[in-house]
């Protein structure tokens, strides 16, 4: 499992959330598959869901994260409890482009900067709250911090790192956000700067053995800060069939009836798992009659 940390410093101006997520991402590589950009895209934007999920306060909140700036990965989508549980998908899991200008996978290219991310929070009410800004560089960290400063306006520094081995499995993944709160003195700010300014990328850190509380640790040099929440975190699906026959139901009797005469059943496979759930005939018969 992986390990979510979060602290605030002593003076209670500056949060900062860190995990590693590399045994999420591996999860979620194995069961769609992807390509090493689409890991990398994926795992990204997993890792920022699990971190602003565990800032949700109830047990039953959860966040979405969705992006699709025109690219060839399409919808790219992650999911997280409040646990800091996710769990994700994307379109198309194969998608074979070049290195970026510094040698790096090209995430930005493979997601595009043609759309938006959206921002959406389940937190119990009647409708979820939903942000919505452009996406500015496709590199997803970048695009979080700008959705903070535009939606929540909250200043937010954030770091996100997916390293994918040759044979396509993922060594590293991991990432953290931190953020100036109200009152805020100047020089927290130019301490932030410079002490962020000093760290490698995460999943260097990560590869080189640093552990996640070794890594919030240095990001926040020269500062007192103290533990308050620690989570396990994990690729988690809580699809189930009661949940996908709810879903099926939603096409109507008569799309229902339609099935029923021509293939005498139906199969549906879960976006995030991949688990297939089959309904047969009899089903098919129940569901059109309750209707």
């Amino acid at each position: 499992m992986g390990k979510l940390l979060r602290y605030i410093t002593s003076d209670g101006t500056v949060s900062i959330i860190g995990v590693d997520t590399t045994d999420m991402v591996a999860k979620a590589e194995q069961i769609h598959r992807t390509s090493a950009v689409t890991t990398a895209a994926l795992g990204r934007l997993l890792t920022a869901a699990s971190m602003i999920g565990v800032t949700l306060k109830g047990e039953k909140d959860s966040v979405t994260l969705r992006m699709n700036g025109g690219g060839p990965s399409g919808t790219v989508l992650a999911v997280s409890d409040s646990f800091g549980n996710a769990r994700g998908y994307v379109s198309n899991p194969i998608v074979e482009i070049p290195l970026n200008s510094v040698g790096k996978l090209d995430v930005s290219g493979a997601i595009g900067k043609d759309g938006s991310l959206i921002v959406m929070k389940d937190i119990g009410m009647k409708d979820p709250y939903v942000g919505n800004v452009p996406i500015i560089s496709g590199e997803i960290a970048e695009d979080i911090t700008y959705y903070y400063a535009v939606s929540e306006q909250i200043p937010t520094v954030c770091a996100l790192g997916v390293l994918v081995n040759p044979n396509l499995t993922v060594k590293a993944a991991g990432g953290f956000i931190i953020q100036l709160l109200p009152f805020a003195p100047e020089e927290a700010i130019t301490k932030l700067e410079e002490s962020v300014g000093k760290l490698k990328p995460v999943t260097t850190m990560l590869s080189e053995g640093m552990s996640i509380e070794q890594i919030c640790a240095l990001a926040m040099d020269g500062f007192e800060i103290e533990l308050l929440d620690e989570y396990e975190v994990e690729y988690r699906c809580d699809c189930n069939r009661e949940r996908v026959e709810r879903a099926l139901r939603t096409v109507g009797k008569e799309e229902l009836t339609d099935i029923l005469e021509k293939d005498g059943k139906a199969e549906l496979n879960c976006h995030f798992c991949d688990k297939k759930y089959r309904f047969d005939a009899d089903d098919l018969r129940r569901m059109i009659k309750e209707i």
